[in-house]
């Protein structure tokens, strides 16, 4: 397993940048999805690459209340159904299934979702995962 990155979910995107870059962080990439209205940008320290913050814009949002504003941690997985089969038999909730042997997410007993992704792109749909249904939101 390897960690990917922090989402938080930003309502002034610049000022946020702003504040990271005193703290030593560089912005990496920017990805605009205009169909779903919302802008990743993604910043790390130099050197550090690997250990990412995720901004996430939701250009119709008009601020955050309650904590919501943080999102999820992410790894990337070798196996992501083998990864969800050990996290169920657990009893550990998976809300969005990898249905496309690609994504999921989890949630923590306290209610953080964490994001898995498949290392190696996707894995072909397998059951009982292929057509599970969300369980919550993430």
């Amino acid at each position: 397993m390897k960690y990917l990155h922090t989402m938080l979910r930003v309502s002034d995107p610049e000022a946020t940048i702003r504040f990271f870059a005193l703290l030593g962080l560089k912005e990496l990439r920017r990805i605009d999805h205009a169909a779903g209205r919302f802008t990743l940008i993604f910043l790390a320290v130099p050197g550090n690459e690997d250990a990412q913050i995720e901004l996430t814009h939701n250009w119709d949002e008009a601020g955050y209340t309650g904590g919501r504003n943080f999102g999820h941690i992410a790894y990337a997985v070798e196996d992501i159904y083998e990864v969800c089969d050990r996290l169920a038999a657990h009893g550990v909730t998976i809300n969005r299934p990898p249905r496309d042997g690609r994504m999921a997410f989890v949630k923590t007993p306290d209610g953080i979702s964490v994001e898995l992704l498949q290392m190696s792109g996707s894995l072909p749909p397998r059951e009982p995962w292929a057509s599970a249904p969300n369980i919550g939101s993430w």
